[in-house]
């Protein structure tokens, strides 16, 4: 289920792009954004994913709900 347009616009405030963040955890075993990786957000697109360069050279993007990453430059 795709989040409302709302909770979207919310995400994109909440994560501009350039943010730096940190993941916490993602969903999947094989993520090449292990926890505690730090990235800088590329772009919220238009379904709340949060589209991350990592710092360890990975892009990938948290689905907020499946992945949890946290705003580390505030």
């Amino acid at each position: 289920m795709f989040p409302s347009q709302v909770a979207v616009n919310s995400i994109k405030k909440s994560y501009p792009q350039g943010a730096r963040v940190e993941c916490l955890f993602m969903n999947d075993p094989w993520s090449p954004a292990p926890s505690g990786t730090k990235g800088t957000v590329e772009c919220v697109d238009d379904i709340g994913t949060v589209h991350v360069r990592w710092d360890n050279g990975q892009r990938i993007g948290a689905v907020l709900g499946e992945d949890s990453i946290r705003r580390c430059d505030s």
